[in-house]
């Protein structure tokens, strides 16, 4: 899930300057999950964007802004849209940029993105993945190092750990510690620690098309 903060109100409302009428854009998907960007969320930011004196023409929450069918389907032939001086857009990046595929109208982000997160409970959430490209989960027992290590440890602790501790932070477990104890528990004879990790190159693929593979 794409984790958001909601970008300070003063800077939304002064990059909305030059315009009068608004129309809000929210997320039924992430931004919902992180209490940024749904129904809740949206009401709230019409009101505020009233309260400072902008007309709102309406606001819609799509289930994946992301998607750029959806915004086809569901947002670009809405009165409301077309009656609007600007979008402001309460979801991540992608969403944004799936709505300028759309939309030739100007587009205002109210959210800023921060990492791709695994949900502890609302309102807690965890940078568990860095979309590196290259997954080596299989090999420490699906606990990510260059994630969930300060330093991003590749092959093994940095021998700063006290009593399975990091010492970057004393309240998280140390990842290699964690790693060792889960492949132990699985019985795995060729440890993660005697085996070399190769540098990472992070080349990944910035744009995919399944449909040429098949």
């Amino acid at each position: 899930m794409i984790i958001t903060v909601q970008k300070p109100l003063e800077e939304i409302i002064e990059s909305l300057k030059q315009y009068k009428k608004i129309f809000v854009v929210g997320c039924a998907a992430c931004a919902t999950k992180c209490q940024t960007g749904g129904e809740e969320a949206v009401k709230k930011m019409a009101d505020d964007l009233k309260k400072n004196k902008k007309e709102v023409t309406g606001y819609k929450v799509l289930d994946t802004p992301c998607d750029v069918r959806i915004v086809k389907k569901d947002l670009s032939r809405l009165p409301e849209v077309k009656a609007a001086d600007a979008l402001l857009i309460m979801a991540c990046g992608g969403g944004v940029q799936a709505v300028e595929r759309v939309i030739d109208m100007p587009l205002y982000p109210s959210l800023n993105p921060v990492f791709l997160g695994t949900i502890e409970r609302i309102g807690i959430y965890n940078e568990f993945c860095k979309i590196c490209g290259d997954c080596i989960l299989a090999e420490t027992g699906g606990i990510c190092p260059i994630s969930r290590c300060p330093k991003g440890m590749l092959n093994g602790p940095c021998g700063g750990a006290v009593e399975g501790k990091c010492e970057v932070d004393r309240d998280n477990d140390c990842v290699w510690v964690l790693i060792f104890e889960k492949n132990k528990k699985k019985n795995v004879k060729e440890g993660i620690l005697k085996k070399y990790m190769a540098p990472k190159t992070y080349s990944k693929p910035v744009k995919l098309n399944n449909k040429e593979k098949k």
